[in-house]
């Protein structure tokens, strides 16, 4: 079996609805279909946005025995399940489950005009499942989920600022993160593709980065050093109560221009001191991008061995803090770079500080 990448990202919500007209305003999604028990949805609502080759699965429970109604209890709103698309939905689930993973549903076989879904689903890590999608014909449609009117079969969400998903990031317990790296190679076919240890004043944490052989389906495992004051990932830990998804990545390709369109639809990123421009030329080289265009938006640099990468973090809206968005920019860099972790963990730090000192209060 084969992983061709991200299909979609499904998250448990309180509100499917309210959350899809959120995100369709802040970030330029677009509605591609809905579902609940009218169309074979057991217990719950579910609702389908999308733009560029990134799709969001949105999900509410109807009731309290309903799956995504105890990941809300549980963690708040939130990423419960990675889709995969693969060549062989049974073979990738048998596959799976003989190197380890919780089998969570066996493959089924669903059809319509556009063509076959097949969807089987196994476990990730912490309350994460992967769905694994194997598509025969032309459609992006989902069981139980009914195209929107205007929506056709390859709906790319219309005029685009996000482009696909570049990757999700995820904190794990001290101590948890080589099992789960291994997990991911043997269960999925994943390779390590990069790893670090990160200090940050007292603060340090390990990562490692697992990535399908396509390179189209990423992950970054972040730990807290036990051994270092609790910092951030800690943070998370406590408040989403467990391992999770922090942050996914979006793509773009002028992220320039996106971000300065998200921010005028009313979305907030991080800072970015000016002293951390003064010396970008000597770090990093000559930037494609001016930084005249980076600067006044807080928009990072830092490249690997292949090319650059701009980023820039969007300050979290969820009520723990617990997830957040990135816009990512690659000009031919395939992994990440080191220099600009500082920079993206002062900013977060200085969003953070506040809610920690009234969480701590409480």
């Amino acid at each position: 079996m084969t992983i061709l990448g991200v299909d979609h990202v499904e998250f448990s919500v309180a509100d499917a609805r309210q959350t899809a007209s959120s995100l369709c305003r802040v970030l330029g999604f677009r509605v591609l279909g809905q579902g609940g028990p009218e169309s074979g949805l057991d217990g719950a609502l579910s609702v389908l946005i999308g733009q560029g080759e990134a799709r969001i699965r949105l999900t509410s429970g109807l009731n309290a025995a309903h799956p995504a109604s105890g990941y809300v209890a549980r963690h708040g709103d939130g990423v419960s399940a990675v889709a995969f698309r693969t060549d062989d939905a049974a073979a990738a689930y048998a596959d799976a489950v003989a190197a380890g993973a919780s089998p969570l549903a066996p493959p089924s076989v669903s059809e319509d005009e556009h063509g076959t879904v097949t969807c089987a689903s196994v476990s990730g890590f912490g309350d994460v499942a992967h769905h694994l999608i194997e598509r025969q014909g032309a459609g992006n449609g989902l069981p139980g989920i009914t195209a929107a009117p205007d929506a056709e079969p390859d709906d790319t969400g219309g005029e685009l600022l996000i482009h696909g998903i570049d990757h999700a990031a995820a904190c794990v317990p001290g101590g948890s993160l080589e099992a789960t790296a291994l997990y991911y190679e043997k269960a999925f076919g994943f390779r390590l593709i990069f790893e670090e240890y990160i200090e940050v004043g007292a603060q340090a944490m390990f990562s490692k980065v697992v990535q399908s052989p396509s390179g189209t389906a990423t992950f970054t495992f972040l730990e807290p050093d036990l051994s270092h004051r609790a910092g951030q990932i800690d943070d998370f830990l406590a408040w989403h109560e467990g391992p999770g998804v922090q942050h996914l990545a979006l793509t773009t390709t002028d992220i320039a221009a996106t971000v300065t369109e998200l921010s005028a639809r009313g979305t907030q990123f991080a800072q970015t001191p000016p002293s951390y421009y003064a010396m970008l030329g000597e770090r990093i080289g000559a930037s494609d991008v001016p930084v005249e265009r980076l600067a006044p938006l807080g928009i990072l640099v830092d490249r690997d061995h292949w090319g650059r990468m701009y980023q820039i973090f969007a300050t979290s809206t969820h009520i723990r803090r617990t997830f957040f968005w990135e816009l990512i920019e690659r000009h031919g860099s395939r992994t990440f770079g080191t220099s600009n972790i500082p920079a993206l963990y002062a900013a977060k730090e200085r969003e953070l500080a506040a809610f920690r000192e009234t969480t701590e209060a409480g």
